[in-house]
């Protein structure tokens, strides 16, 4: 039997996934989204992942500066009364129930024509002179071939990178940002105010010699309609790529969220506090990079380098969490303003028409760690969409077409 062929095919359903299959079908070519979970929202859904960062400046008078598909996202959050105003925790972002994220995204897949695959994982890739032919999607009926022209990987792990023969590293220089497991709590008044300070108090007075806990310090959140309480304390140091350093780090993840309940329910108001969920994955901050055309560097921040394949703006700024002590540090950008992104971070160096958006673009240390997050993949991801669209006429889209369908698309840029 002949393979099913598609235009583009996406792997990963997260919120750069959706971005970039929303962006390619608009752009006219028959795409498939391929997403492991039963769900799309990834990290917004699957992790516990409740703030959407990088949307908007860090300045006193945050202005926006991701739109296209984020801005239908957020309007249709803003209809279901599931998304707050912005908010300032360090950085500026707003926070949105993850039960209506699934649902927004879904329409938003439906309205384009998106092709979606759920519960399915691209698991191999057919390569022929330099790059992507086709690849095996593993799902309850079996694996499954499936054909297309042009390929995206929003993954977050790298998977069809590294399936593909696609040159790919893992973190920077042997530094990797430190993942953490979300935890979702309930029974907490919404008239109790519960600071990140508050929990670091708490986590002191429960586990002064830190034998059961690991970070004592985090955002803290509450969600739109049910008030619950999020925060991201319960930290491993594990490598994704292994199963068993990743088993390992979801148990102890989990032993650890225990804890953190205990010492939540000594501050004022938090006594009835209870656990309603963990992730349910652990949040992953870095794993493999694409190794693309050019990397994305913190000193482009630094020196507010003008691209001139320029297709998004990023906000946020250099967020590390470190392995070895779970302390967190975050650098502002000048400012605190935008700073330009450019195509050639997300374009593989040594396949043809193959992209990365979200956390696999090609960035350092600090660049990665700046461009990473939620809001700012809405923007890479449908740029990639784009010109893995034009890419299917094109094997190079030229960047003058891909901004101008960006354009088109109401992308800032």
């Amino acid at each position: 039997m002949q393979p099913e062929t598609y235009d583009v095919i996406i792997a990963g359903g997260g919120s750069a996934g959706v971005a970039a299959a929303f962006a390619s079908a608009e752009t006219g070519a028959r795409t498939l989204l391929v997403e492991k979970f039963n769900c799309l929202g990834g990290a917004s859904t699957m992790r516990g992942v409740s703030t959407y960062c990088g949307l908007y400046t860090l300045g006193d008078k945050p202005r926006q500066v991701v739109g296209g598909v984020a801005d239908r996202v957020l309007a249709g959050l803003r209809q279901r009364g599931a998304v707050s105003d912005v908010q300032r925790h360090r950085g500026v972002f707003v926070v949105f129930d993850p039960e209506s994220v699934k649902c927004v995204l879904d329409d938003l897949c439906v309205q384009a024509g998106v092709t979606v695959m759920l519960g399915a994982m691209v698991v191999a890739a057919n390569r022929q002179d330099g790059q992507i032919t086709g690849v095996t999607i593993a799902d309850h009926s079996g694996l499954n071939d499936v054909a297309a022209t042009a390929f995206v990987d929003c993954t977050g792990d790298g998977d069809l990178l590294a399936q593909s023969g696609a040159d790919t590293r893992y973190g920077n220089d042997g530094q990797v940002n430190l993942g953490t497991l979300a935890a979702r709590f309930g029974g907490i008044p919404q008239g109790v105010s519960v600071s990140a300070q508050n929990l670091a108090d708490a986590v002191a007075r429960y586990d002064k010699d830190r034998v059961h806990t690991t970070k004592d310090k985090s955002v803290l959140v509450r969600l739109p309609i049910s008030h619950d309480l999020i925060c991201y304390v319960a930290s491993a140091d594990y490598d994704p790529r292994d199963t068993h350093s990743m088993s390992a780090a979801e148990r102890d993840g989990r032993r650890q969220v225990w804890h953190y309940l205990a010492a939540l329910k000594t501050i004022a108001g938090c006594e009835n506090a209870y656990l309603v969920s963990t992730g349910p994955e652990f949040g992953t901050r870095e794993s493999r990079h694409i190794q693309a055309k050019r990397m994305f560097t913190w000193r482009d921040v630094v020196e507010g380098t003008q691209f001139d394949d320029c297709i998004a703006y990023g906000a946020w700024g250099a967020e590390w969490h470190d392995r070895q002590d779970f302390s967190s540090s975050f650098e502002m950008p000048p400012n605190r303003d935008a700073y330009q992104i450019p195509m050639s971070c997300l374009i593989s160096r040594n396949t043809n028409r193959l992209f990365a958006a979200g956390r696999l673009a090609d960035g350092d240390r600090l660049g990665g760690a700046a461009i990473r997050v939620m809001g700012t993949a809405f923007a890479t991801g449908q740029a990639c969409g784009v010109a893995a669209a034009l890419s299917v006429e094109n094997t190079v889209p030229s960047i003058a077409g891909i901004r101008k369908t960006l354009r088109l698309q109401n992308a800032i840029l």
